[in-house]
C-alpha cells in the first residue's frame, strides 16, 4: 500500500555496523526535518543504523506528537534473526511504532529487495549512514534512492559526499 504521505517521509538506510557514532547529529538531523514538514519516518529494522534511528525518532516523538514511525519488516521470521539486546530493541522499536508492514512471508533475498524499494518508494528523503562501498543493501537504496531523485543524507564521518545530485 503506497504512502500517501510521502512527501514527508523520510527514510532510514544503514550499515548494521553502525555503533552509535553518530548519535548527536543523528538526533540533530531528525529535528531539522521536523522543521522542514518531515513527520514520518521509514525503518527498516535491521540492527545497527536503523533500530538506533528509529531510537531516535522514538526520542523526538516525545517533543513532537505528530511524529510516526513505520516498521517495515522484510518478512514475518525477521524478527527470529536478533539475539540477546539487539531482539530487545528489536521488539521494542516494533512495539512503539504507530504502524508496521510485513513485506513478505519468506525469508530470502528478494525480501530484503522489496524492503529496500519500499523504503525509497514511499519517501521523498533519504537519511544513510553509508560508508561509500559499492556493495550491499545500503549501497543498493542509496543509489536506488539517487536514481529516484531523492536527496540523500549521509551522516558517515569520512564520506561527506553531496548524495542530493
Amino acid at each position: 500500500m503506497p504512502n500517501k504521505k510521502k512527501n514527508i517521509t523520510v527514510a532510514f538506510t544503514g550499515h548494521r555496523t553502525y555503533r552509535g557514532e553518530a548519535a548527536e547529529p543523528l538526533a540533530e538531523a531528525l529535528r531539522e526535518l521536523y522543521s522542514e514538514g518531515y513527520r514520518v519516518f521509514l525503518c527498516g529494522m535491521a540492527w545497527g543504523f536503523d533500530l538506533a534511528a528509529a531510537e531516535a525518532v522514538i526520542a523526538l516523538r516525545s517533543e513532537y506528537d505528530d511524529v510516526e514511525l513505520v516498521a517495515v519488516v522484510p518478512h514475518a521470521t525477521f524478527g527470529d534473526m536478533f539475539r540477546g539486546e539487539q531482539k530487545h530493541l528489536y521488539d521494542n522499536v516494533l512495539s512503539k511504532a504507530q504502524r508496521s508492514i510485513v513485506l513478505m512471508q519468506q525469508e530470502g533475498d528478494l525480501a530484503y529487495i522489496r524492503r529496500n524499494d519500499y523504503l525509497v518508494d514511499n519517501a521523498s528523503y533519504v537519511l544513510a549512514w553509508w560508508d561509500g562501498k559499492p556493495t550491499g543493501g545500503t549501497a543498493y537504496t542509496v543509489a536506488k534512492a539517487r536514481r529516484e531523485h531523492l536527496p540523500v543524507r549521509n551522516l558517515y564521518p569520512q564520506l561527506q559526499l553531496d548524495l542530493f545530485k
